[in-house]
C-alpha cells in the first residue's frame, strides 16, 4: 500500500512540474525538440558574477556562458580557449605572455580583448569588490597587498600588451599555472556590463554580457536557468547543442521521475533509487575529487576544544555513512586532500603518506568525550548542525544526529535546514555552529585543499589557526617549489598537523551517481574546477533512450 502511495505521489509531482512549467512558456523546459540538453540540478546557483561565485553549481554554469583563456580538456589539462596557444614563459618562468584569438567576441558583438581580462583580475583582488575568492590570485604580483589595501590595482601584475597580447607577472614559477588560469575566478567580465548595472550585475541573466558557447535567458531563482547558444561565440561551428535547461528539484526522487517520462536527460539520484536503475544504461557512478568535511566553529567556546573536535571527528561510523545513506560511490574519508587526484614525486597517491587519527573509533571518542566534560566544566553539550534542505542532506543529517547522540553520551545534536546559498553565506559569516561543507580541487595540486585552512583564507569556515601549518604551506608555495620531495614532505607534515588537531572532521570523498540519457554524447564530468563543459555535447536520437543501443530501422 505504500509503495503504491509513493508511485502516485511521484507521478503527481511530475505532473504538476510539467504543467507549471508548459503554462509560464510556450516552449516548456522539458521539451526535447531538436539539440536541447536538459538537467536537475539539486540546489541554485547564486550569482552570474565570477568574482563573487564560490559554489560548485555556479562554476559550472558560468562555465557554460563564459570562457577563459583556457579551458579544461577531458583529462583535466588546460588547453586553450580565448587564448591562441599555450603561455609563452620566460627563463626564470615568473612572466607569462598569452596571445589571444581574434575573433572572440562578446555576445553584445564587441571583441574579448587583453584590457578585459586586465580589468576583470583587478576587479577581483580589489577590496572593495569583497571577492572570497581573491586569494586565488595571491600568485600574480602585488595580488596579496592589493587585496589587503596596501597597494593599488593598477600595481597587479597583469599587462595589457595590445589589443590581443596579455603580460602576466607571477611572484614565482607555479607548475600548475595553465589549470589554474582555467578556474573560474579568472573568467573575463564585460566592463560595459560592469558599469551599467553596478551592484546589479549577474543578479540577473539580463544584466550580464556573455563570451561563451552559450548566453543565459533566464535565471528564475529556486525554480530554473535557460540558455541558448551563443551566435557571437568563436567556435559556434563546434557547438551542436541550441539550448540547454537547468531545472532547480531538491528532490531528487522527483528528478529521477522526471527522467523515467523522458522530460530531463541528467540527474542525481538518491542512496534509495541505486538499485532500481542497477541494470539500467542510464545509470552512472563516478568518484570525483571533492571532499566533505564537518567544519566546526571555533569561535563557539566547545569547539575551541581539542578533545572535543576529535570525539566528534572519531564517533561517526564513515564506512557505513558511505555505503548506506549515500550509496553513490562516495569513499570514507580520514584525511583531507582528496585520494586519485595527485601524485608524489615517488609516482604513489599523495595522501598514500598521510597518517590521521580521525578514523571511526567509538571507544576513542569516547575517552575524548569525557576529556572534554572535565576541560568544559559541562556534563552535556548541545550544538546545531547547519545542512540544505533537500530531502538527501535531511537523511544525512539524521544519520549524523544519531551517529553522535548514541556514540557520545550526553552531547544533543540539533538539525537546521535552510536553502544552499543561504547555508554557504551563513558559514562565510560565521553564522553556525557545525556544518557540512565541501572542498574540491580547484587546480591539480594538494595546495588547493590546504590553503583553504590557513588562518585568514575566508573559505576556513571554522576559523582555525596555527602558526607552523600556515608556514609550511607558505613554503610549500614559496622557496619549496624547485625541489619538489621536500615541499611533498612540508604539504603531507601541514596536513597531518591539521588532522591531529582535528581542525575539520573528514567524512567521506565524493561520489555522485547520475542517470544520463544514453542519447546524450561528449558528456564527461572533471575532477577539477567546475563539474562539466557542454560546448561538445549533443543528443543522438539515432540511439533508444531506454536500450542505450542504436534504434532498429
Amino acid at each position: 500500500m505504500k509503495l503504491k502511495q509513493f508511485k502516485l505521489i511521484a507521478i503527481l509531482m511530475v505532473a504538476v512540474l510539467l504543467t507549471t512549467a508548459c503554462g509560464a512558456n510556450a516552449e516548456s523546459i522539458y521539451d526535447d525538440k531538436g539539440q536541447v540538453f536538459r538537467k536537475a540540478l539539486s540546489q541554485d546557483m547564486t550569482t552570474f558574477d565570477a568574482a563573487l561565485a564560490t559554489d560548485n553549481i555556479s562554476f559550472e554554469i558560468m562555465d557554460q556562458v563564459f570562457e577563459g583563456l583556457y579551458v579544461l580538456n577531458e583529462e583535466d589539462e588546460a588547453e586553450p580557449g580565448v587564448a591562441k596557444g599555450m603561455p609563452k614563459k620566460s627563463d626564470d618562468g615568473k612572466t607569462l605572455t598569452i596571445d589571444l584569438r581574434k575573433d572572440a567576441k562578446w555576445s553584445n558583438g564587441d571583441p574579448v580583448t587583453a584590457d578585459d581580462f586586465v580589468y576583470s583580475w583587478r576587479r577581483v583582488v580589489n577590496p572593495d569588490t569583497a571577492s572570497e575568492y581573491a586569494y586565488i590570485m595571491y600568485d600574480l604580483k602585488n595580488a596579496e597587498a592589493i587585496n589587503q589595501g596596501k597597494k593599488k590595482p593598477e600595481t597587479l601584475g597583469v599587462k595589457a600588451l595590445g589589443k590581443y597580447k596579455l603580460q602576466v607577472e607571477l611572484t614565482k614559477p607555479l607548475p600548475y599555472i595553465n589549470e589554474l588560469l582555467a578556474f573560474g575566478t579568472y573568467l573575463p567580465v564585460n566592463q560595459k556590463a560592469i558599469k551599467k548595472y553596478g551592484e546589479q550585475y549577474g543578479t540577473t541573466a539580463d544584466k550580464v554580457i556573455y563570451n561563451g558557447a552559450f548566453k543565459a535567458t533566464n535565471w528564475a531563482p529556486e525554480d530554473k536557468i535557460e540558455m541558448v547558444k551563443n551566435d557571437k561565440y568563436w567556435d559556434r561551428d563546434a557547438v551542436k547543442l541550441t539550448r540547454v535547461n537547468y531545472k532547480i528539484i531538491k528532490d531528487q526522487q522527483a528528478g529521477a521521475s522526471l527522467f523515467d517520462t523522458g522530460s530531463i536527460d541528467d540527474t542525481g539520484i538518491s542512496s534509495e533509487q541505486v538499485d532500481k536503475y542497477k541494470d539500467s544504461p542510464a545509470l552512472d557512478k563516478q568518484l570525483l575529487a571533492s571532499t566533505w568535511f564537518l567544519t566546526l566553529n571555533q569561535e563557539k567556546p566547545e569547539f575551541k576544544n581539542k578533545s572535543f573536535r576529535l570525539a566528534l571527528a572519531q564517533a561517526i561510523d564513515k564506512e557505513q555513512y558511505s555505503k548506506e545513506v549515500l550509496n553513490n560511490g562516495s569513499k570514507t574519508m580520514d584525511q583531507f586532500t582528496s585520494k586519485e587526484t595527485f601524485k608524489s614525486p615517488d609516482d604513489s597517491d599523495y595522501t598514500d603518506g598521510i597518517e590521521s587519527n580521525l578514523q571511526h573509533d567509538p571507544k576513542a571518542a569516547k575517552k575524548n568525550l569525557e576529556k572534554a566534560k572535565k576541560e568544559l566544566g559541562k556534563d552535556e553539550i548541545t550544538f546545531t548542525f547547519t545542512t540544505n534542505e533537500t530531502p538527501d542532506d535531511k537523511v544525512s543529517a539524521e544519520y549524523l544526529k544519531s551517529q553522535i547522540e548514541n556514540n557520545l553520551p550526553g552531547v544533543t545534536m540539533k538539525i537546521k535546514t535552510m536553502p544552499g546559498k543561504q547555508r554557504i553565506n551563513a558559514m562565510l559569516t560565521g553564522d553556525f555552529e557545525v556544518g557540512m561543507a565541501g572542498w574540491g580541487p580547484d587546480y591539480a595540486d594538494p595546495l588547493t585543499f590546504l590553503e583553504i585552512m590557513t588562518s585568514d583564507n575566508p573559505q576556513n569556515y571554522g576559523k582555525w589557526s596555527n602558526k607552523k601549518y600556515d608556514q609550511l604551506v607558505k613554503d610549500a608555495n614559496g622557496k619549496l617549489l624547485t625541489d619538489l620531495d621536500a615541499r611533498d614532505a612540508a604539504l603531507k607534515e601541514a596536513e597531518e598537523i591539521m588532522l591531529d588537531d582535528a581542525a575539520v572532521a573528514p567524512i567521506f570523498q565524493q561520489g555522485q551517481t547520475h542517470l544520463t540519457n544514453p542519447q546524450v554524447k561528449g558528456l564527461k564530468y572533471h575532477k577539477i574546477g567546475g563539474n562539466l563543459i557542454l560546448k561538445n555535447v549533443y543528443i543522438d536520437k539515432s540511439i533508444d533512450r531506454e536500450t542505450g543501443k542504436k534504434k532498429t530501422e
